[in-house]
């Protein structure tokens, strides 16, 4: 990472109106304490009107570097909602990712406005989430980042247990479950699988690419087609 993508990070992480530490932040970013430390305080001497110090931790005045930003009250609840789901229900990143997301929406939001955050009655329980469906999610998703070819033991609702090579394609989410579509080449077809039916997933260091045929968008016309078609199968 570039300093200057790190004093940013670190900038955007103070945003937040809480404490954070320099182990936290090291962490975050993957780097040592003795580099936040000399990062903050060149952000400070820059006049990044950063308080706190060493040993307790930081937290950036309020209504700094505010962008051109207004959001209205329905859109607040909407960007909360969405955050608190992401934490629910996607993997362990995401999830990490959406809490500084809400963060910086209520860094950014109007005081009038921010007192809605605490009001905002509307939540997205996550305890149906396994900790070992999470690290899945994060597994499948850095899959599907690298185009990675997959080698899939899954085991069916009817209990018929099949292993097999897999190009994933995209995740979809169902309000509980998780569905991988793929491009499965034991059938050589598009093959759809939930995560939660998954016993084994190991991205190999084997990549592909776009084929015609055996995309996403070849998958997503085919669903468009009439339903006497049928839907692909598991």
């Amino acid at each position: 990472m570039r300093r200057a993508d790190r004093l940013f990070r670190i900038v955007q992480a103070l945003r937040g109106g809480r404490l954070v530490t320099a182990q936290q932040l090291a962490h975050r970013l993957e780097v040592s304490e003795r580099t936040i430390y000399r990062d903050v305080r060149d952000l400070m001497l820059s006049g990044v009107p950063i308080e706190g110090e060493a040993g307790v931790g930081y937290v950036l005045r309020r209504g700094f570097d505010l962008p051109p930003l207004m959001f209205e009250r329905h859109e607040i609840e909407a960007l909360v909602l969405g955050a608190r789901m992401v934490q629910a229900w996607g993997g362990a990143g995401l999830a990490e990712a959406a809490g500084e997301a809400l963060q910086k929406i209520a860094a950014v939001t109007p005081p009038a406005l921010a007192e809605r955050f605490e009001r905002i009655l509307l939540y997205a329980p996550g305890y149906k989430m396994p900790p070992d469906q999470r690290r899945r999610f994060d597994l499948v998703r850095a899959a599907l980042d690298g185009r990675k070819l997959v080698d899939l033991a899954y085991r069916a609702k009817d209990g018929a247990e099949s292993r097999r090579r897999i190009r994933p394609l995209g995740l979809y989410f169902w309000g509980g479950v998780w569905t991988l579509a793929a491009w499965c080449e034991l059938r050589n077809d598009f093959r759809t699988f939930r995560l939660d039916l998954m016993t084994g997933f190991e991205p190999l260091e084997e990549t592909f690419r776009a084929e015609p045929g055996r995309t996403l968008a070849d998958l997503m016309a085919r669903m468009k087609r009439p339903a006497e078609e049928g839907a692909p199968a598991a």
